[in-house]
């Protein structure tokens, strides 16, 4: 049994359907979560999506990994 960070809800959550890092919904108040523990079950905040896009990308707000291509 886990608990919601968000709404305190009891979650039943079998240690062994579930590895660290998985993501899951609360049925109660629908929050996305996050599994960072097993043994017992432990629950956070899932992190937003928005969040790991705005990480991949460089301070002018373009993606570091694009080349840009320059004219000469």
């Amino acid at each position: 049994m886990a608990t919601c960070p968000e709404c305190d809800a009891d979650i039943e959550v079998d240690e062994f359907d579930v590895d660290k890092g998985d993501l899951i919904s609360c049925p109660a108040c629908g929050t996305g979560l996050e599994v960072i523990n097993t043994s017992p079950v432990e629950l956070d905040l899932a992190p937003d999506e928005e969040e790991d896009d705005e990480d991949e990308l460089g301070e002018d707000g373009e993606d570091e990994d694009e080349e840009e291509d320059w004219e000469e």
